[in-house]
């Protein structure tokens, strides 16, 4: 009888489990290695949106770090909200208005800014704002037996395999050794929200390792009834007893074998099986729970303890693929054999399709398993870190980067994980009413550039950066993409006071720019950019009315008076706001026709800089359309034209979104195939920084996630639209793409849709409804009809209006000629 390799019967069984009741072919999706990991950004990410792990796959030392979501330093910061500073405010714009942005640039450096450390430059672990952390290290020793032909150690290696299926969010290690076969399967339990890590072997008695967790600082490590111990408290800025507490626990689970412990360390060895289970608490959301963090982690631990393995890997399955099979998105054969690593060299090369789709699935793996509905925002490294100083603290930039992460949240059917964002959004409004009256007098909350757990909203350490205050503003946006996605009116009702006390702020802050009269943001920036005044080389940050100011402001205020009329509200707040849109400045197109950046023309500092802030108009707003504003479309085009292909790695993911917006399908293509660039190897050929590392983990560089959310989104972007109020399918679909089909992604109006294309165009379409809606589907290009059980549905100007049922489903068949 032929033999095949484990991994191979387990694969094809895994696509048998994936065939529906209907027989349709649902692919398998695997991330796949030949060598262990030789540096993070080569290990594979588990989580359950709570706690995660990435295990390196080593064979005689396998190094796995472990992540907890509310693993933070810091405290609430006092003195961040700095009575000083509103008394330069008047002179700080005096000088704005007098055009003299240089010397007010000064000013607000000195001055007008955030009291005490702030983010330290980025290097705040241990200042009161904080950072996220990792929450430690496991190290597992393993000892191999002698088999007579090999000694113990230094043994003969063969077929070693190390993958991740995103079908499961299950992680496998596989290797010969000395003619014995060990397999380990790692998950972070969704249903048990323990980690879980399985040993086995095919020969008895085969097992055998040691153990140990550690962290580079504030812990220490015990053992209690054979089960390990680490625990610290994080600084909390203060070297107080604020810092966020934690417990991990850790115990083997063993089917044979001898146990045994020493003062820091578990050890087996001779065993048939083990399974180690791992958990771990902070007290950062006790008031969250029924118990302590450490009573919490504790009964994690014994229920998983008394559960049959198979019953923890399939309940954990379970509840991850209710999430995960929403979406499907076939562009060709998935190549599972063939290494990621090379894979991601290749696409360079070879444009395989079917690379882009596990990318776009491995942005939603990313999303179930670095967020919840009920713990904290994904922050810039999501929920997986190395180090105890993250890169610029591990925390939420609300210039771009936070927002980015949960792009796809809706659209990619993962509404629900949304509400990290929006309840955290919630939440940071008193902070921001009292940094509203501080720095600005004014009612109504703010939020700048940079937040954390701790809602820190004044204005960063720098006004170079930090001065932006459209963050707050620029989070209300993704308030209400949820009410437009879900139609949920309760919601609506739940967040128009947030919506409300943003505008508030603005209505009470803005001021008259002298030229033309209109009512401006001052002081603020455009992130994070300069520009140069005339006669001056001297770069300035600081202006009045920067063009991503206008556009959020004004995306603010409108979808606050859609809501009121959904709501039926009419107040003082929607007054104001009816009064004041028309004295916001317009987007202006500069003489050479690119879309300006600030009130004047000014010269950039750096035409390339991965920042486009001015577009935030075309993409995720909608106040740009290459349909209802072509002029300002063109203006974008050749504002991106200008800027570049280059750009850090969520600058390249933000740029596919932007041309897929244009409906430039390769261009898009072009964009994500940079975003691709492959960033560790003797390969690699690099401009200025971005791409993806072997992981796929997106390189900013280093890595930072959101550029793995914005490329999941912009190739969403790609395959659907509905911000201009009607259906749009394959809007920007590249000419790599001929062939292919998608499910369940969701459009704004309340319903998902399939789609199946051939040659470039929408054969068959799907459409279920959540909300009784009527949708309007735009009639693709060069189609005669669309029919319904083969009759022709009416077209009005290019679009069929189809009415539905909450609940309803509709299969609707493309014609085109001949």
């Amino acid at each position: 009888m032929k033999k095949y390799p484990f991994f191979f019967l387990v694969m094809l069984a895994g696509l048998w489990m994936q065939c529906s009741k209907e027989g349709v072919f649902q692919q398998r999706l695997i991330l796949r290695y030949n060598a262990p990991a030789s540096v993070w950004e080569e290990t594979l990410p588990l989580g359950n949106g709570r706690i995660g792990m990435m295990p390196d796959g080593g064979i005689d030392t396998e190094h796995i770090v472990l992540n907890d979501i509310t693993m933070w330093s810091g405290s609430e910061d006092s003195e961040a909200f700095s009575p000083d500073a509103i008394t330069y405010l008047p002179e700080i714009r005096e000088l704005l208005l007098a055009g003299k942005n240089l010397d007010a640039q000064k000013l607000m450096y000195s001055y007008f800014r955030c009291g005490g450390k702030g983010s330290s430059h980025g290097s705040g672990k241990d200042a009161p704002y904080g950072a996220f952390q990792t929450l430690g290290d496991l190290d597992v020793n393993y000892s191999y037996p002698s088999t007579g032909n090999y000694p113990p150690s230094g043994g003969v290696i063969g077929a070693y395999e190390r993958t991740l299926s995103l079908n499961d969010a299950v992680a496998a290690t596989q290797f010969n050794r000395d003619g014995i076969t060990y397999t380990r399967e790692y998950f972070a339990s969704h249903a048990d929200d323990v980690l879980v890590i399985r040993l086995t072997a095919d020969r008895k008695e085969s097992l055998s390792f040691e153990v140990k967790l550690s962290r580079p600082e504030r812990a220490t490590v015990s053992v209690k009834d054979n089960i390990l111990y680490m625990e610290g408290q994080l600084n909390d800025g203060h070297d107080g007893e604020k810092g966020v507490r934690f417990l991990t626990q850790l115990e083997i689970v063993n089917n044979g074998g001898t146990l045994a412990s020493s003062a820091n360390s578990l050890s087996l060895s001779g065993a048939d099986e083990a399974v180690i289970l791992i958990s771990n608490a902070t007290d950062m959301l006790d008031k969250e729970r029924l118990t302590t963090y450490s009573g919490y982690a504790g009964e994690l631990l014994t229920r998983a303890k008394n559960t049959q393995y198979n019953r923890l890997k399939n309940s954990h399955v379970d509840v991850y693929r209710e999430k995960f099979d929403r979406v499907e998105l076939n562009l060709g054969k998935q190549d599972n054999i063939t290494p990621t690593n090379e894979r991601l060299i290749r696409f360079q090369r070879d444009d395989d399709p079917a690379l882009a789709a596990l990318y776009f699935q491995y942005g939603r793996y990313l999303m179930i398993c670095g967020t919840r509905e009920d713990n904290l925002p994904l922050n810039l490294q999501g929920l997986w870190a190395n180090q105890v100083q993250t890169p610029w603290n591990g925390d939420y930039h609300l210039n771009i980067n936070l927002q980015m992460n949960y792009w796809p949240a809706e659209v990619c059917n993962l509404s629900e994980l949304h509400r990290g964002l929006t309840d955290f959004t919630v939440s940071l409004v008193p902070s921001g009413e009292k940094t509203a009256q501080t720095f600005y007098g004014a009612e109504g909350w703010v939020a700048h550039m940079m937040t954390n757990p701790w809602k820190f909203t004044a204005p960063g350490e720098h006004a170079s950066w930090g001065a932006t205050n459209t963050g707050g503003a620029w989070l209300c946006q993704h308030l209400w993409e949820h009410y437009a996605f879900t139609q949920d009116k309760t919601y609506l009702k739940s967040i128009y006071p947030v919506l409300a006390g943003a505008a508030d702020f603005f209505l009470g802050s803005m001021i008259r720019e002298p030229k033309q009269g209109w009512l401006v943001t001052a002081p603020s920036s455009s992130p994070e950019n300069g520009f140069y005044l005339p006669r001056s080389r001297e770069a300035v940050y600081v202006c009045m009315g920067p063009t991503m100011d206008v556009q959020i402001i004004k995306e603010l205020f409108s979808n606050i008076l859609s809501a009121a009329e959904i709501l039926g509200i009419d107040d003082v707040t929607t007054a104001k706001i009816r009064e004041t849109i028309p004295q916001l400045p317009p987007m202006q197109i500069s003489p050479d026709g690119y879309l300006q950046e600030w009130l004047e023309d000014y010269e950039e500092v750096d035409p390339q800089h991965r920042h486009v802030s001015h577009l935030y108009g075309l993409h995720p707003s909608n106040q740009i359309s290459p349909v209802t504003t072509p002029d300002l479309a063109e203006a974008a085009r050749k504002t991106l034209d200008r800027r570049g292909d280059a750009g850090t790695g969520w600058s390249r993911a933000w740029k596919v979104n932007f041309w897929a917006r244009l409906h430039d399908g390769d261009r898009a293509y072009k964009l994500l195939k940079s975003l691709l660039e492959p960033a560790y190897g003797s390969e690699v050929k690099m401009g200025s920084g971005g791409g993806t590392y072997p992981n796929l983990f997106c390189a900013h560089p280093p890595f930072q996630i959101d550029g793995n959310f914005g490329g999941t989104a912009g190739i969403a972007e790609m395959l659907i639209q509905s911000q201009d109020g009607y259906i749009h399918l394959l809007p920007a679909l590249p000419s790599t793409w001929p062939d292919g089909s998608f499910k369940g992604l969701c459009v704004r109006g309340g319903a998902e849709a399939d789609a199946t294309w051939k040659d470039g165009k929408a054969t068959r379409i799907t459409l279920r409804a959540r909300t009784g809606n009527t949708f309007q589907l735009k009639v693709p290009d060069q189609a005669t009809a669309i029919k319904k059980n083969g009759k022709e549905l009416p077209v009005e100007n290019g679009f069929v209006p189809v009415g539905m049922t909450a609940g309803e489903e509709l299969e609707l068949e493309v014609v085109y000629p001949g």
